[in-house]
């Protein structure tokens, strides 16, 4: 019994050294050289360092069967390569941010007291095509400075190349023109102000003091494209109908364009705040400027409220619709807040608390911590603001119903951004 109890323990032994190192008993054991595939770093166990470039991978990091053993054909990687370049270009032109840009125009067209049409439609997609060129040329132009703050971006991290870019943002301006000329000499002539300032403010005035102002001034005058293309080609009072010459004074058609004045101005007040905040949000470190647009917020909510909407019924050019809106108008301007049983007015009343609601907490926010995740944080609060804002602009003009197709964007608008940043 003595000479089994000594020789058990000796067996056992030797039948374990048969199995093969780190298979043991269904487990692995002993050093790194039991690991032959990391499903975490996606590199099998060699993850590379975080500042050091690599060629994009077709799998996500952990996605199994994203990188093989040595020896056996990657099959599982072919099909993931073109979602992965779509996403790319989705975060090079920031899709979750288009849903900021049709209520440009549709409030335009509230703002000179016209029904949206076809040319409004085509103002808008316009508008769209020429805020995704300001996109991507936006990161070729800070592809450099991309690669030191924010080398996860498309250009930098290599899934997209600069050439792609700089030509998709050629493409989507001569794209955005094209469209802006089926609504119209007039509107061209806006639209080529517009892409002139998006393309002058990426190359070089970003960097300087009249960054934000370049920028504001480029969201008015896309509000004022929609009002531009929505009143060119209305009937003349006489009858006939002018495609080309909304104005008999100027060809330009600037003066059909005048009553959306100023709620281009208060979008582009808006606008300048965001873009001011912006400017600190890879570093951080500003607390004036977040407090500075809260209050700037404020003020803009308030003059909307105040704001007198609409075109006096019987001017001349005024529409039918014109005319039905001049009621609505009326009722709007009785006192500082209007009668608030009116059902218009209370909407307005709510849209533009929502647009406090969407921008002043961020805002908020970045100036008691002003960190980057914070600025960042409050700078998409501010895009996705101006929704809520345009549609309390269109209400603002009489066209409700508008003012909530306009608002139905921000859910879409928020979902998205969850996917896709807006910054």
């Amino acid at each position: 019994m003595r000479w089994r109890r000594n020789t058990l323990p000796a067996v056992l032994a030797a039948a374990l050294s048969v199995l093969p190192p780190g298979r043991r008993n269904g487990f692995s054991h002993g050093g790194p050289t039991a690991v032959t595939e990391d499903s975490l770093s996606g590199a099998g166990g060699t993850a590379p360092a975080p500042d050091r470039p690599e060629p994009p991978s077709v799998s996500r990091p952990g996605e199994r069967g994203a990188h093989t053993a040595a020896g056996r054909p990657d099959t599982g990687s072919a099909p993931g390569e073109p979602r992965q370049r779509l996403r790319a270009w989705a975060e090079l032109l920031r899709v979750s941010a288009l849903f900021s840009v049709p209520g440009d125009a549709l409030a335009g067209a509230a703002a000179v007291g016209r029904r949206p049409g076809r040319r409004t439609a085509l103002a808008i997609g316009a508008s769209l095509c020429l805020y995704e060129a300001g996109m991507a040329l936006n990161d070729w132009a800070d592809r450099d400075e991309d690669a030191v703050d924010r080398p996860h971006r498309p250009i930098p991290s290599g899934r997209i190349s600069p050439a792609a870019a700089l030509g998709a943002a050629g493409v989507l301006t001569a794209t955005g023109l094209a469209l802006a000329a089926r609504a119209g000499r007039p509107a061209l002539t806006v639209a080529t102000g517009l892409a002139a300032t998006v393309w002058a403010y990426d190359l070089h005035l970003k960097h300087t003091k009249a960054g934000p102002a370049a920028m504001a001034a480029a969201r008015s005058l896309d509000l004022l494209l929609g009002a531009t293309a929505t009143a060119t080609g209305v009937r003349a009072p006489g009858g006939t109908s002018a495609p080309d010459n909304v104005a008999a004074a100027t060809p330009s058609g600037l003066p059909a364009c005048l009553p959306a004045l100023p709620a281009a101005l208060v979008l582009g007040a808006h606008t300048y705040g965001v873009t001011a905040v912006s400017r600190h949000e890879t570093q951080g470190g500003s607390t004036g400027t977040p407090l500075a647009v809260l209050a700037t917020t404020t003020a803009l909510a308030a003059a909307v409220l105040r704001e007198s909407g609409g075109r006096a019924p019987g001017r001349p050019g005024t529409t039918r619709a014109e005319g039905d809106a001049g009621p609505v108008a009326r009722r709007l301007d009785a006192g500082p807040l209007g009668k608030v049983t009116d059902p218009v007015r209370l909407l307005a009343i709510t849209l533009t608390g929502a647009y406090l609601r969407t921008a002043g907490p961020p805002l908020l926010h970045a100036a008691l911590n002003p960190s980057p995740p914070l600025t960042q944080r409050a700078v998409g609060g501010g895009i996705r603001a101006m929704i809520p804002l345009q549609a309390a602009l269109t209400a603002r003009a009489g066209a409700p119903v508008t003012a909530l197709a306009v608002m139905g964007l921000a859910p879409l608008a928020r979902s998205l951004a969850r996917k896709v940043s807006l910054t």
